[in-house]
C-alpha cells in the first residue's frame, strides 16, 4: 500500500509541473495533492519505524 501511495504522489506531482511548464489550469491544485500524498508517505515512513 505505502509504494502504492509513494507512487500516485510521484505521478501526480510530475504530471503537476508538466502543467505547471505549460501554464495550464489546475496546476496549482495537482502540485498539492501530490505533494500531500509524498508528506503522507513519508509520515507513515519515519513513524512505521
Amino acid at each position: 500500500m505505502l509504494t502504492k501511495l509513494k507512487y500516485l504522489g510521484l505521478s501526480i506531482t510530475s504530471f503537476a509541473i508538466l502543467f505547471k511548464l505549460m501554464s495550464w489550469q489546475y496546476a496549482q491544485y495537482l502540485l498539492i495533492t501530490g505533494l500531500s500524498f509524498l508528506g503522507i508517505y513519508f509520515l507513515i515512513k519515519v513513524f512505521k519505524k
